[in-house]
């Protein structure tokens, strides 16, 4: 039988009209998959760490007699669960490096009817193909401010507006900082936050300026992958600059419903770049109700962290939006415009 293999990126270029199936185990497929695949295992955790054992004490052959013997009673299972997911004719099927288990699948469903299209070198081949394109050269334009200036809110407006925005926090799940996991939604594996970022990047154009937030290299628990975090470092940064009371009110807004010892709790977390005085001084305004008194002693510190991370760019590529309203729609009209004039230097 000869399989229809496919490179990284002709596979990624049919999966934009086919349905993926993934038929590593659940656990492989949770630590990360390709955005939008179905798991479809071949075989449970369990199954998949009996069969290892078999292949490492008994060999090839009894590993694969194992595989077969767990297998076997499921192949009507397989192609019912195909046809739960999708009516489509054309599917895709990958597993960890494109060997057996794939093919097994793929031999399967094109006896039933189905054209299927194998990843050549699987899910490994695919994480290659991924970290490689993070080094790609992207036009990015990044925003900068300090904590509190509707940053977030500035994108928003900018993608409503029409310019390309690639939302680093969305995808995370934080919202950075200290603070930035507060309201304890999941962050994605750092793999799957890749592919997720690799995937987000495929739907914007390279011949247009994107917009991408100031941020340090972690994200909560994610990183940002270096071949994107050097081009952020590199690229222009236009920074908005927001009054300290609009910053307080805006953060009081923001974390005012969250429970006060979570509040409390963020701040011990970073209690020892804080120092000892502001620690406490933060946490007796939290025990007291006084959000903003707290904010404002936490701003102490974040404004430092981040002027001095601003001096350790070019100054040439740090452009301050002149002038600089507070509000984040017009904020994003003024970028916008900028963007129409911009010329790269």
């Amino acid at each position: 039988m000869s399989l229809r293999t496919l490179t990284a990126d002709q596979f990624l270029r049919l999966a934009k009209h086919s349905p993926i199936f993934d038929v590593r185990s659940p656990g492989e497929y949770q630590q990360g998959h390709i955005p939008g695949a179905h798991n479809l295992p071949l075989f449970s955790d369990q199954e998949r760490h009996r069969i290892g054992l078999a292949y490492k004490h008994q060999g090839r052959e009894q590993a694969v007699i194992l595989a077969f013997e767990f297998v076997g009673p499921r192949l009507a299972q397989y192609i019912a669960q195909v046809k739960a997911v999708t009516d489509a004719k054309q599917i895709l099927v990958h597993c960890w490096r494109g060997g057996m288990r794939s093919q097994a699948l793929a031999w399967l469903l094109e006896k039933v009817g189905y054209r299927v299209g194998l990843l050549q070198g699987g899910y490994k081949a695919y994480r290659r193909h991924v970290l490689a394109g993070f080094a790609t050269p992207l036009p990015l334009r990044v925003l900068g401010g300090m904590t509190g200036s509707g940053k977030t809110d500035i994108l928003q407006h900018l993608r409503r507006r029409g310019q390309q925005v690639l939302d680093l926090e969305g995808l995370a799940h934080h919202r950075g900082s200290a603070f930035g996991g507060l309201e304890e939604t999941a962050q994605p594996s750092n793999e799957q936050f890749e592919n997720e970022l690799h995937t987000a990047l495929l739907s914007l154009s390279p011949a247009q300026p994107i917009w991408i937030e100031d941020e340090s290299r972690r994200i909560g628990r994610v990183l940002i992958p270096e071949g994107l975090f050097l081009q952020m470092r590199s690229a222009p940064l236009i920074r908005v600059q927001v009054s300290r009371e609009v910053r307080v009110e805006r953060l009081c807004r923001d974390y005012g419903a969250v429970p006060p010892e979570r509040l409390a709790e963020a701040v011990r977390n970073i209690s020892k770049r804080l120092g000892g005085e502001k620690s406490r001084s933060a946490l007796q305004a939290i025990a007291a109700g006084d959000y903003a008194a707290a904010t404002h002693t936490l701003l102490d510190y974040y404004d430092k962290t981040y002027l001095f991370g601003i001096s350790k760019r070019n100054p040439a590529r740090v452009i301050d939006l002149d002038p600089t309203i507070e509000e984040p729609s017009v904020m994003a009209r003024a970028l916008s415009a900028l963007m129409e004039k911009w010329t790269e230097t």
